[in-house]
């Protein structure tokens, strides 16, 4: 069963958490929400590039941790080009 739009906003808010508590870029929620929902659609794609089952459909511990990879890649990202 895929992620409904809630499913993906309860989802996305958990991985922001945890990446930016990981990255050490603590933001406030819509920051962690946003981080964690747009990660989760680049964790999913850099997943799938590398042959592996982006997302699985659901709720699993698989989705939750693809979707923490692309929020702290996607923090990295930021982190990038606010340097410059």
């Amino acid at each position: 069963m895929p992620l409904s739009i809630l499913g993906l906003i309860i989802v996305g808010a958990i991985a922001g958490w945890i990446a930016s508590r990981l990255m050490n870029a603590g933001g406030d929620f819509f920051s962690d929400v946003g981080i964690g929902i747009v990660g989760a659609v680049l964790g999913g794609w850099i997943v799938s590039a590398l042959g592996g089952p982006g997302f699985v459909g659901g709720f699993t511990l698989w989705t939750l941790l693809v979707a923490v990879l692309g929020a702290v890649v996607l923090i990295l990202i930021i982190r990038a080009i606010r340097r410059r």
